[in-house]
């Protein structure tokens, strides 16, 4: 495409880092090379962060940088450079430094003797992967990525002489030796703070960009799971949820429709109604190719027309579309902040959720929180009450009557269920002790791969069982098919999000029937 230098650059950093996620970053290094430094640096936030589990935090992928120098490396360690000394230098620091030592040539220099010779050392810090860049001694902490690390430091100090030195010296006191322990303290050392300072600047920018932080997300789940409901007061407001819409800053409506992002001048030959019309038929191309099928946002939207099992909410959001725009509009806000704390803090199936699971999964526990309200709700309740109290109520209700009833409920089923097959039966009072000790807990979903044990005895009751003990409760087709002896099998995301009481009828009768199923 003739206008791709104009194009790439105003781009939403979301499509972009979808557009590597679907053709691998190895071949968009000539898309890489075009964009913004403010768009890689959204994309660095996106694409350099892993979490180990759905829900926990988020730590920083050294071996991913490598593969971006490698790529970058790739289109001219020139193009390479110039991206380093655009980049936040903390995040080039810490990344380098996972992958090098640092050190002053003059420091390493092998020691003179008397007689001005230079005496031999049994092992030198020359041994290994090294070049010396710009009066520094570079070591290779290991082989991965080295030849791009060393080609960009040399185009870097060529280039960018004084982003090199800045670079080198953070490099260079993060390669020190350890302090010796003295149990006088228990502050983090160098390299560990630097991770942490790094950390903490991402969170501040997407916590400002509408995304919420894995601990914020889980300490908000937590509290409402251990919310006290009174019959005829409503629950408290949540003080993580007031300090998230306290601290965030949002955007103007234009950037958070457009998302368009500064355009460098050398774009500047190409009027702006060519390059949206550009930019507008490359999203084109990428949605019919399923690349975008799903952009990510940092605001997940709220529901979109009406969902069965969910009237009651589609019913308040209307009233207040109606009646109060400004309220229905919080409201919307409080929808993304829900939909993104269960991203965040929360996993489905031992995954995480995808943006529409949340949103949706959002919903239905407003609906639900609504159903089981302590007070009468009336048709005006959303233009005067926020939906994240509303959304506590629900989750309550899930935790308690879904998650931690149906976990006592097997664990007393397991206590007479008696098995034939000594090896069943042995793989029947391990879940019966593990579930127990994890209801006792209040986290039953801990022992879901115990669980497996009953797929020998009913696989639909197995899978339905999977569904009702997750920390986000899910009504399970298992649950149907467990009763229908001509049904045997049933797709893992066969399931539905618990919206209604009258779901949770259905899976206290199924709870009652388990013995009889499992006895078969």
């Amino acid at each position: 495409m003739p206008q791709l230098a104009q194009v790439v650059p105003r781009l939403q950093p979301e499509v972009l880092h979808r557009l590597i996620q679907r053709c691998g970053l190895e071949d968009c290094g000539e898309l890489l090379a075009l964009a913004a430094p403010d768009q890689l640096a959204r994309v660095f936030d996106l694409d350099l962060w892993r979490a180990g589990q759905p829900g926990f935090d988020e730590q920083f992928d050294a071996g991913r940088f490598g593969v971006w120098l490698e790529v970058l490396v790739d289109c001219g360690a020139s193009v390479a450079a110039q991206t380093l000394a655009d980049m936040d230098a903390g995040l080039v620091i810490t990344a380098l430094a996972e992958h090098t030592l640092v050190f002053d040539c003059a420091a390493v220099a092998p020691p003179v003797s008397m007689d001005g010779e230079e005496v031999a050392a049994s092992r030198s810090v020359h041994d290994g992967l090294g070049c010396e860049v710009g009066g520094y001694l570079v070591l290779a902490k290991g082989n991965d990525s080295w030849d791009a690390i060393a080609a960009v430091l040399v185009a870097l100090e060529a280039e960018h002489h004084d982003c090199f030195h800045r670079v080198m010296r953070g490099c260079r006191s993060l390669s020190n030796s350890r302090p010796e322990v003295d149990g006088l303290d228990d502050l983090l050392i160098d390299g560990e703070q630097a991770a942490f300072d790094l950390a903490f600047a991402r969170e501040r920018r997407r916590e400002q960009q509408g995304y919420v932080t894995p601990a914020q997300a889980r300490a908000f789940l937590q509290m409402s799971r251990q919310l006290r409901l009174g019959n005829d007061t409503p629950p408290p407001g949540n003080p993580v949820a007031r300090a998230y819409f306290r601290g965030l800053e949002w955007a103007t409506t234009e950037e958070a429709s457009s998302g368009s992002l500064r355009v460098p001048a050398s774009s500047g030959a190409s009027a702006p109604e060519d390059s949206a019309a550009a930019v507008a038929a490359v999203v084109d191309v990428l949605l019919d190719a399923g690349v975008l099928a799903q952009p990510p946002r940092a605001l997940l939207g709220g529901p979109q027309g009406d969902v069965q099992g969910r009237a009651r909410i589609q019913a308040q959001l209307q009233f207040a579309h109606e009646r109060d725009q400004a309220a229905y509009s919080m409201r919307s806000q409080e929808l993304a902040y829900l939909a993104n704390t269960i991203v965040a803090g929360c996993s489905i199936q031992a995954r995480a959720f995808s943006a529409q699971e949340a949103s949706d999964a959002a919903v239905a526990v407003c609906n639900l929180g609504l159903e089981n309200w302590p007070l009468h709700v009336p048709d005006d309740f959303l233009v005067g009450h926020d939906l994240v109290s509303v959304f506590q109520v629900g989750w309550k209700v899930l935790y308690e009557d879904v998650c931690m009833d149906a976990a006592e409920r097997l664990v007393a089923v397991l206590t007479g269920l008696r098995c034939a097959d000594r090896e069943t039966q042995a793989g029947l009072e391990q879940l019966r002790i593990e579930m127990k000790r994890s209801w006792q807990a209040g986290t039953p979903w801990r022992a879901r791969d115990a669980l497996e044990v009953l797929a020998i005895l009913d696989l639909p009751a197995w899978a339905a069982l999977l569904g009702l003990i997750d920390e986000c409760p899910v009504l399970h087709a298992g649950i149907g098919a467990s009763r229908d002896s001509g049904t045997r099998a049933v797709a893992a995301s066969a399931f539905e999000f618990i919206s209604e009481n009258s779901q949770i009828v259905s899976i206290r009768e199924f709870m009652r029937s388990l013995p009889e199923t499992l006895r078969g």
